[in-house]
């Protein structure tokens, strides 16, 4: 816990004033502490080699007899935590005699509750973990260890070892202490002069052939482990010979037809023993590296049991640390026989599945760090690689595929003239634009009738150019934005509206002041007339004009990428700079549109001929309700719909005050003219 703490403070995850900041644990100690080391820097995010193991245990040992019954229970203990783990592979790490244990496994079990089948495991074992045998092991049945992985040190035919050993026999091994014991128990009887008289006894010959033994008990050919000793014999016998051609003069005692060096000068075979190298009988090349450790590699062999207790070791990969990275490890799978229960197809040994592309892994609580969720990338995020910790954000200009294991370029996004919606609004645009032109053409050919004389002309005209402006302003907002097009979007936009709608008011205004001027002894009638319907015009006009300049001045608008609000686009727009100019120039148009409802409805019903304060109030009603409809619409949508709501807003309201206000008119105009004569508009409504 020291580890995690602050220096001189054992205060874990608290780090304050100066501390020594840990980067990483190494741990050389047994597996046991090294696992729970793991778990307790995991909680701090302590780097870590990413071992992952299902459980560990270690193999008993007795040194008394007294010890087998706690032997055979552990056996038993560990043979049922192997078989009922989910896990398929098992990493041996052990001597010789740990191949013995994992043959008593299955027999363990039997003494406790009768035969059964185990389920079959791959054993990886490290190096120097041969095949060997007990003696009353020779008939054992090998099946549990069928297909096992092992590491071992690269070994090569030695010329006439096979033959060395097959010469090997009791009489002619006479300084060989160990042989008669070996032969023993190799063949399973007594040489004479050991024997006890006892009939079962067989008395060894010493003609026995070794390569009658069983592969399994006794193998004819040069381990990695033997190969091992035969080479560390050359290489001193190399180095004695270096050290004594050597130009240093070292003094020989010759004793017995050998020699030995002075007990001062014996030391030194380390200097040459690091330089050795050579090529030993078999053609491999033995040398030391600049730290001492000898240069050499490793095989992985493939253990096969056939059913006749036959038994082969097949090369299945090699290791080779002096080759290049992605060479220094290889394996053929194809060539791997596993253990019959996995019906040869590849073992899968983990407690979850991997996680695809598009998944990253969630931990599962309180179960070692490989065992996880799968959980699907969150939005914006993609993992392109199987087993991700964590999904990765894609580039800003860049979003994720549908599966989310793939950025793919986001599009550029603008209304523009190309597409149906763009084309549809142009064409809309263009169709009222011409609309109105015609209204105005008709309003000058018949300039001098009654209908057209009724309400100022003047501001008729007025009305017609501003509202022709606001169908073509609508143009401004398809196409790409442009520094020019930002600064006059809005503006013109505003204001052009702002002079329609002083046109309406100051139509509702002339009507009420004729009606009220009509009164006897009113003095009102001095201010009926073009002066103040142009004054009203001119400032309501000129008030937005000041709004839009200060905007201009201010904070001008400009274009802009959006890149964050649409997943799939990255949206070409006018930012507005200031939004709460914005506001305020809608706000005042709505200011203007609501005065102008509010005394159109007033004078609806005045009794008189000239009174247009319906249509007035009608067109207003519609120019509220889509503005007021405007507002929520247009901040829920983004990118180019957002420009489209406007445009609609825009063609919506202009085309509301166009037919409300002067279709009536050129209906009589054009359809009706008997009612476009003086003596219809000089009567009176009581």
């Amino acid at each position: 816990m020291l580890f995690v703490s602050t220096t001189k403070s054992f205060v874990p995850n608290y780090k304050c004033v100066i501390q020594n900041n840990l980067a990483a644990v190494i741990g050389g100690l047994d597996s046991q502490i090294s696992l729970h080391v793991a778990i307790v820097l995991d909680i701090y995010k302590i780097p870590q080699g990413g071992i992952c193991v299902a459980f560990i245990e270690k193999s008993p040992r007795f040194s008394f007899v007294t010890e087998v019954e706690d032997m055979i229970q552990k056996g038993m203990e560990i043979y049922d935590k192997v078989m009922s783990s989910t896990s398929n592979v098992v990493v041996v790490y052990g001597d010789a005699h740990s191949i013995a244990f994992l043959r008593w496994l299955p027999y363990l079990k039997e003494l406790e509750q009768g035969p059964m089948t185990p389920k079959g495991r791959v054993w990886i074992t490290t190096t120097h973990m041969e095949l060997t045998s007990f003696t009353y092991q020779r008939a054992w049945d090998l099946d549990i260890i069928h297909g096992t992985l092992s590491f071992t040190v690269h070994s090569a035919d030695v010329p006439g070892f096979k033959q060395f050993v097959e010469s090997r026999d009791p009489s002619s091994s006479n300084s060989d202490g160990f042989i008669q014991d070996f032969w023993e128990h190799a063949f399973d009887c007594v040489f004479p002069n050991r024997s006890l008289g006892k009939e079962e006894e067989v008395i060894c010959t010493g003609e026995e052939k070794l390569e009658s033994l069983p592969k399994p008990f006794f193998e004819m050919s040069m381990t990695g482990h033997s190969y091992s000793i035969y080479n560390a014999v050359y290489a001193v016998a190399h180095a004695l010979h270096a050290m004594a051609s050597s130009r240093f003069k070292y003094r020989a005692i010759m004793d017995g037809g050998g020699w030995k060096l002075h007990i001062q000068q014996v030391w030194q075979l380390h200097h040459f023993l690091r330089g050795v190298s050579f090529n030993n009988s078999a053609g491999d090349k033995i040398s030391f590296d600049q730290n001492g450790e000898i240069l050499d590699r490793f095989d992985v062999m493939n253990w096969i049991f056939l059913s006749n207790k036959s038994f082969h070791r097949v090369k299945v990969g090699k290791m080779d640390s002096q080759l290049p990275p992605d060479e220094a490890f290889t394996i053929d799978e194809d060539a791997i026989t596993w253990p019959r229960w996995f019906n040869q197809a590849q073992p899968h040994s983990a407690c979850s599945e991997s996680c695809h592309p598009g998944y990253s892994k969630k931990r599962k609580e309180g179960e070692p760090f490989c065992c996880y969720d799968c959980i699907p990338c969150p939005d914006g995020k993609i993992s392109d690689q199987d087993d991700t910790i964590d999904c990765l954000k894609c580039a800003d200009k860049y979003y994720p595929n549908k599966n989310r294991d793939l950025c793919i370029p986001k599009e550029i996004s603008f209304l523009s003239y190309e597409e149906p919606l763009g084309i549809t609004f142009t064409v809309v645009s263009l169709s009222l634009s011409l609309a109105t032109g015609f209204v105005m053409g008709i309003f000058l050919k018949y300039h001098n009738t009654p209908i057209v004389k009724a309400n100022n002309r003047s501001l008729s005209y007025t009305l017609l150019i501003s509202l022709l402006l606001c169908f073509l302003c609508a143009l401004l907002f398809i196409g790409p934005p442009e520094k020019v097009i930002c600064l006059l979007r809005q503006s013109t936009f505003g204001a052009t509206f702002s002079l329609a709608v002083s046109c309406v008011l100051a139509k509702t205004v002339t009507v009420v002041l004729a009606f009220m001027a009509a009164e006897p002894g009113s003095r009102l009638r001095k201010w009926v007339g073009k002066r103040l319907a142009n004054s009203i015009v001119l400032s309501c006009s000129l008030v937005q004009g000041l709004i839009c300049a200060v905007w201009l001045t201010t904070s001008p608008p400009f274009p802009d990428t959006d890149i964050h609000s649409v997943t799939e686009e990255i949206l070409l727009e006018c930012n507005e700079a200031s939004p709460a100019m914005l506001y305020c120039v809608l706000g005042y148009m709505g200011f203007l549109a609501i005065l102008s409802l509010a005394m159109a409805f007033l004078a609806r019903k005045l009794p008189d001929s000239f009174n247009e304060a319906n249509f007035i109030t009608f067109s207003m009603l519609v120019f509220c309700c889509v503005w007021l409809s405007f507002f929520p619409t247009y901040l829920s949508t983004k990118g180019k719909y957002m420009v489209a709501v406007e445009i609609f807003s825009i063609l919506a309201s202009s085309a509301g005050l166009l037919g409300c206000i002067f279709s009536p008119k050129c209906y009589i105009i054009v359809l009706r003219p008997e009612l476009n004569k003086r003596e219809q508009f000089i009567r009176r409504k009581f």
